[in-house]
Parts: C-alpha cells; sequence; structure tokens
C-alpha cells in the first residue's frame, strides 16, 4: 500500500483561491515566470466603454512564458472575476498570437509547450463576432503548435470552460480537470432559456455537475487526468502532461470521430441514459464502445432551405447527397460542396431545424476526411471544399451535452483545420443564418468567406432574445448599441467591417436564386479557391485586410506587442 503523505494533506493551497496572474505563476518553475502583454502595456478592449463597461488594462488574460520543469512553455490564463472569463478580441488576440508564436519556435526548433487555463464562459457577448472569431482562430493556432508540442488544457474553476472555447478544450494534447470544475458547449442557464426547463433545469446542481463536471467528463474520456483541487497535484499533473510530450498523430480526440460514432450507436435517444449511467458503459478512455457498430447511414426527406437552395444551384446538374438527411454533399472535378440543413426527423429533438448537432458534427468530420483521404494521391490539386452555410447555432440539448458536443464539433473543426492545412482551399459562403457553435463548427475554419448581402443573413454568438437577457439589455437596446458597436450587429453588412469577409456579394433574391445570382456567386467561389491556394493556410491572414486595418487595430496591436516582447 502506497503511504500517505499526510504532511502534504495538511497544508494543501486550494488552486481556486487564486487569480489569473497567481495561478500562473503556482504552475511554473520558481523565478522562471514572465509576463506579456500585461496591465502596464494597457491592452484594454476598445469596445466596452461604449457599452458602459469599465475595461481591464490586461483584459482578463494574463499570458506569461516561463519553464516546467526546465521545459519551456507559454501559459495563458483567464481571469474568471473579469466578464466571467469571456474572450473578446484582444484576449483572444493575446491567446492564438502566444499559440502562433510557440509554434514558430517549435518549428524553428526550441520546443515551446502551452498550457491554457481555461476558466471562460466562452465568446464575450459584448463583443459577439470579434470574439466568435477569435475562437476560431485560438483553435487553428492550437492544431497548429499541437504536432510540434503539447497544448495541454486545465480547467480546475467553478466557472468551468463552456461555449467556444470548450471546443478549444477538445482539441488539447491533454486535458487536467478537477471535480470542482464544468466543461460543456452550452452551459445549463443557456440551455434553460433556448429550450425551457423540462430540456435542462439551471438551478439543478447536482444534474449540472452530473451532466458538465470534471469527474464526470473524467469518467467518459473527455478529460485526461482528475485532480484534486491542490495547487502541488495539479503542478504535478501539468509537469507530467508537459513531459509527455505530443500525441502521436490520428491518437487526439478530435481525430477519432469513430469514437463519437460508436458512442452515437450506444444511445437511443428516445430512451437515453441517465448521466450516471455513462461511465459505466464507456468508460475513462476515449475508445469505440465494444459491440457497437457504426450506425447505417438514415434515410430521410431533404428539407428545402436556404442552405438546399443554393448546395444545388452552385452544383447545376449534380444531385447532391445526403451523407445524413441533415448534412449534403455534392462533388464538382474541382470542389466538394457541404451543406447542413434541416431534418424535421432527426431523432436528436434539439437539431431538427438545421442546429449542428452531434450527427451533424459526425457526419461532417468523416466526410472532410474522406475528402482529405481521397485526394492524398492526386496529381493534380486538391479540391476545394466550400461550406454552405445557413444555419440557427448549435443543438441546444441535455443529451448534447451529455455525449459531448463540444468533443464532437472539435472533431469537425479539427477536420477542416487539417483540410486547410494540407492543400484544399476551404471557402465558406454564408447564405443565411450563422450564429455561435454551429459557425465555429461549419465556416469559421474557412480559408476565405464569402457572404450574401442580404437582410435574411445573420451572423452573431447568440440569438437576439438570448444576448438581450445575458447582457441585461433589451433587443431595442441591443439593437441601438450595435449602431456604434459593430462586433454586437447583427447585420451582415456591420460583420463585413470587421477583416473576416472576403467578398459581401449582392443577388436578387437569396432564397430563390436567380441565374444571375448563381453566376454572381460561383464566380466569386472561384476566385476565392484561386486566392485561397496562394495564401498561407493558417488564419492570420484576417488581420491584414483593409477592413481588420480599420477595426482590428486592437488585435494587431496585440501581435506586434506580443512578438516584440517574446524576442526579448
Amino acid at each position: 500500500m502506497t503511504a500517505i503523505d499526510w504532511r502534504r494533506i495538511l497544508r494543501r493551497r486550494s488552486y481556486l483561491e487564486y487569480d489569473a496572474r497567481a495561478r500562473a505563476q503556482a504552475l511554473l518553475d520558481a523565478g522562471s515566470m514572465r509576463v506579456l502583454c500585461g496591465p502596464f502595456d494597457r491592452l484594454e478592449s476598445p469596445w466596452l466603454v461604449p457599452q458602459g463597461v469599465v475595461p481591464q488594462a490586461d483584459d482578463g488574460v494574463t499570458i506569461a512564458g516561463g519553464t516546467i520543469e526546465g521545459h519551456r512553455v507559454v501559459v495563458a490564463s483567464i481571469e474568471q472575476g473579469f466578464q466571467g472569463g469571456g474572450i473578446g478580441e484582444v484576449s483572444g488576440a493575446k491567446i492564438s498570437q502566444a499559440l502562433l508564436l510557440a509554434a514558430a519556435d517549435s518549428r524553428a526548433g526550441t520546443p515551446t509547450a502551452a498550457v491554457l487555463l481555461l476558466e471562460t464562459g466562452g465568446v464575450r457577448l459584448q463583443e459577439a463576432n470579434l470574439g466568435l472569431n477569435a475562437v476560431a482562430e485560438i483553435c487553428s493556432a492550437a492544431l497548429d503548435l499541437r504536432p510540434l508540442a503539447p497544448v495541454i488544457g486545465v480547467v480546475a474553476g467553478t466557472v468551468g470552460c463552456f461555449g467556444g472555447m470548450s471546443i478549444v478544450a477538445g482539441l488539447c494534447t491533454r486535458l487536467i480537470v478537477t471535480r470542482e470544475s464544468r466543461i460543456g458547449l452550452n452551459g445549463p442557464a443557456v440551455i434553460e432559456q433556448e429550450a425551457g426547463v423540462a430540456e435542462f433545469d439551471s438551478g439543478d446542481h447536482a444534474l449540472i455537475w452530473a451532466v458538465d463536471g470534471g469527474e464526470q467528463r473524467h469518467a467518459t474520456g473527455l478529460a485526461d487526468v482528475l485532480v484534486p483541487d491542490d495547487a502541488d497535484l495539479l503542478r504535478d499533473a501539468l509537469r507530467d502532461a508537459v513531459a509527455a510530450g505530443v500525441t502521436p498523430p490520428g491518437l487526439h480526440r478530435s481525430e477519432r470521430p469513430e469514437v463519437l460514432g460508436s458512442r452515437l450507436a450506444d444511445l437511443d435517444p428516445a430512451d437515453p441514459p441517465t448521466p450516471n449511467e455513462l461511465p459505466g458503459r464507456w468508460g475513462e478512455q476515449y475508445l469505440p464502445v465494444p459491440g457497437e457498430p457504426a450506425p447505417a447511414p438514415r434515410s430521410g426527406t431533404i428539407a428545402t432551405g436556404r442552405g438546399h437552395a443554393w448546395i444545388t444551384a452552385l452544383v447545376a446538374g449534380v444531385e447532391p447527397v445526403a451523407v445524413i438527411p441533415s448534412v449534403l454533399r455534392a462533388d464538382t472535378p474541382e470542389a466538394v460542396y457541404l451543406a447542413v440543413v434541416p431534418d424535421p426527423d432527426n431523432p436528436f429533438h434539439r437539431a431538427r431545424r438545421g442546429e449542428v448537432g452531434l450527427t451533424e458534427s459526425l457526419a461532417l468530420a468523416e466526410t472532410i476526411a474522406a475528402v482529405v483521404a481521397e485526394d492524398g494521391g492526386r496529381d493534380e490539386a486538391r479540391r476545394a471544399i466550400v461550406a454552405v452555410v445557413d444555419l440557427p447555432s448549435q443543438a441546444y440539448g441535455r443529451l448534447e451535452e451529455m455525449v459531448g458536443l463540444h468533443q464532437a464539433i472539435a472533431a469537425t473543426v479539427d477536420a477542416y483545420h487539417r483540410a486547410r492545412t494540407s492543400g484544399h482551399p476551404v471557402i465558406a459562403v454564408v447564405v443565411g443564418t450563422a450564429l455561435s457553435g454551429g459557425f465555429l463548427a461549419h465556416g469559421l475554419q474557412a480559408a476565405q468567406i464569402l457572404a450574401l448581402d442580404d437582410s435574411g443573413v445573420e451572423i452573431h454568438a447568440m440569438h437576439k432574445p438570448a444576448a438581450a437577457r445575458i447582457t441585461l439589455r433589451t433587443v431595442e437596446e441591443l439593437d441601438q448599441l450595435a449602431q456604434a458597436v459593430p462586433p454586437l450587429s447583427y447585420d451582415v453588412r456591420a460583420w463585413a467591417t470587421l477583416g473576416f469577409c472576403d467578398a459581401l456579394l449582392s443577388v436578387q433574391d437569396a432564397a430563390a436564386p436567380t441565374a444571375a445570382d448563381v453566376a454572381t456567386v460561383g464566380s466569386a467561389v472561384a476566385a476565392a479557391i484561386r486566392r485561397a491556394r496562394t495564401t498561407p493556410p493558417d488564419l492570420s491572414g484576417r488581420l491584414d485586410t483593409a477592413a481588420a486595418r480599420r477595426n482590428r487595430a486592437a488585435s494587431r496591436t496585440v501581435r506586434d506587442t506580443l512578438e516584440r516582447q517574446w524576442r526579448v
């Protein structure tokens, strides 16, 4: 029997008591910490004061260089006490740029691991579209670094890791959690707002931790290490994770959609298991469920709508094929087109209106991976992948959270990133609604993003009524503020001023495209494919557009400041 170190237990130090800077310092070797882009650099969000919100000098994120047992690392620590750890323009730019610089050093022969201390509610709604893009850039930068040096996530506090940043957690090399922590794409209160208390009672704390809690995530293979709330024990776990180095290709959770497929085959959405039953069925290892075959493709009627109309129009003469009833694929010699569409018969009832849910994430990830594999031996240029985007967000459901929708979407993000970095031009064409985690899964990893200039095109981090409630405003107040704060706006023209839009396309009828509309958009897609073949495969170019120079000046300052300080 192992002897119990009572002295250590009696002097345990609660990690929950620390702020962001102290948490980073507690995990690094003594005397090795160097803060980059710190509070004295005054890199504040420019979007908060116009909304009556007091900014913070470091925008709620501490970036620290240092070592762990002699291994070089960079730590990004999110301050849960500022805006609930929400990610905005500046904080997101700090994290993504730190990851990109770590990747550059690793390629140059100085391996630099990343440690992400994830205490966050996700996108900061006061900076909605800038925060949403920031999460996409963090995902991409983490995937750029992951083959070169470990990217380690730590979720240790009671705020937990929610929203788009939970997708980042799903991309990490290793994920360390405590019992107090929680991980989920949709917070319980958000699910209750969107789907009602019968779907998820946000006042039921036992249910919350049974679904999202660190112990449950570890017991079902969605986290690697479960550690007590103790700074020394967390540091020990982190030291081991850094020393273990990179994970071989193909073995990350986000690279294993077959595990998700086997878990979905093990479920009956009409009679789902309780959260407490899942650990016994799936276990702590992220492995296929024994004896469960992959589910057979389900047939069904393809629903009409903008996604269906545009994928059909853009591949004239080619009938789209239903990968599943809610995911369509159409192939041309030059490109593969993908669209998520409504499926009124979806057994996962929270994904019937075109939301990206568990089966949609799986179908997209597997299809993209198949295209990459199919084109791997081609002598000619690899085909483009065109995401036709019209989706109302991700699925807001208790069953989705139990299974781990954040991890399912991480598989889709990983697949799109892998396609883009292996030579496939990835293009997104926003023809309708593009909200929240749905857009993060299907669209925001594109090298080029096109959008229709139409009142029916809406891009944002959350549905407007929910965003108003969470920011303690009325819908009218939100609309009024959006006139002065472009990231808040749901209007595609305001979104296009933020630097991510590579073309805003005028059409006559966005719902039922005319021949002239198809010609306009088809030509724009062809031009975007040509551009994507000649630009870097990462997303750094989004900061170099004319619109970004105007409205993302703070992001550009972060990039320049962090790079300058990094090299000192």
